[in-house]
């Protein structure tokens, strides 16, 4: 996720600085997209990896209702972006892109380890099930 969104965040920077040249602007254009393909890809898997299987679908819903949510930061972008100029709105977008991506790696990353280490301690070493009266392989399960 890290790298997806500090990709995404480089590109919306250097679109705002360099879109004006038509090469960089579908260059440019096609890595901002490509990173926001994230949503469909990386969401879904990290949730049901942090949370667990059981509400995973709830969960993936709720977490894509954000994108709608974000839909009423649009009257902002107008406001930041009379006269005519959008630099404010794309630096914005890249600051905030690239600070998603260090709560990757800063919040998520600490939660996945402890979700990680917590899950192992349920389920044993090798990956069985642990009852009152042992480990039970997870075939056995």
């Amino acid at each position: 996720m890290f790298i997806a969104f500090v990709l995404e965040g480089a590109a919306i920077f250097l679109l705002s600085a360099y879109g004006q040249n038509p090469v960089l602007f579908v260059v440019l254009s096609a890595f901002v997209f490509f990173a926001w393909g994230e949503i469909y890809s990386l969401f879904p898997a990290t949730n049901a990896d942090t949370f667990g299987e059981k509400y995973a679908t709830t969960n993936a819903g709720l977490l894509y209702t954000a994108k709608g949510t974000a839909a009423l930061l649009v009257p902002l972008s107008s406001i930041l972006s009379e006269g005519g100029e959008w630099h404010v709105v794309f630096y914005l977008a890249a600051v905030m892109a690239i600070l998603a991506g260090v709560l990757a790696v800063v919040g998520l990353k600490p939660m996945r380890q402890r979700e990680i280490a917590r899950s192992e301690g349920l389920t044993g070493a090798r990956g069985g099930v642990r009852r009152a009266g042992g480990l039970v392989s997870a075939g056995e399960a």
